[in-house]
């Protein structure tokens, strides 16, 4: 399946590749060279912790690199009232009586802990696309379904805490 980006996702990848090559990539090369020059390779701890950190980066600049070149380009703006990407969607849920607030996002952005959700996910899936007030099922699996009720839908700009971080 082909990541779903939408333009500033892939402007931040773009940066972090950029910082990954220019500014990382120096400092782990330097820093195994540093490392080699101690004398036993075999022993010394910190050429292999060198070659590991340098190795992580590269990997990660080929997953970036390949994400970039398989993505599917998404659109961050919705018709006014319509849940789409970057907006924050209030919920209410009849089951529990209890209302939560998520900000709908790509894929990568996801973040649970934040209340970012994916528009892959099944509460995403489902709000996606639809309005204030409307009641919407949420397919968890086969068996399992839910409803909930769309309260609010705010437009959002990116924040601070939404750049793409390295893990």
């Amino acid at each position: 399946m082909r990541e779903q980006l939408t333009e500033s996702d892939v402007k931040k990848i773009e940066e972090e590749i950029q910082h990954r090559k220019h500014v990382i990539r120096k400092e782990a090369i330097e820093a195994v060279k540093e490392a080699r020059a101690q004398g036993d390779l075999s022993e010394n701890f910190e050429y292999h912790a060198a070659k590991k950190y340098k190795n992580q980066n590269e990997s990660r600049i080929r997953y970036l690199e390949r994400m970039l070149k398989n993505a599917e380009i998404v659109s961050d703006t919705s018709e006014e009232g319509v849940a789409g990407i970057n907006n924050r969607v209030t919920v209410y849920f009849p089951e529990d009586d209890e209302e939560e607030t998520y900000k709908l996002v790509t894929s990568i952005r996801g973040n649970s802990i934040h209340n970012y959700i994916s528009t892959e996910s099944p509460i995403g899936k489902a709000i996606f696309g639809h309005k204030a007030g409307e009641t919407v099922k949420v397919k968890v699996s086969d068996d399992y379904s839910y409803e909930l009720v769309i309260r609010k839908i705010e437009d959002t700009t990116d924040d601070e805490e939404d750049k793409i971080r390295a893990f």
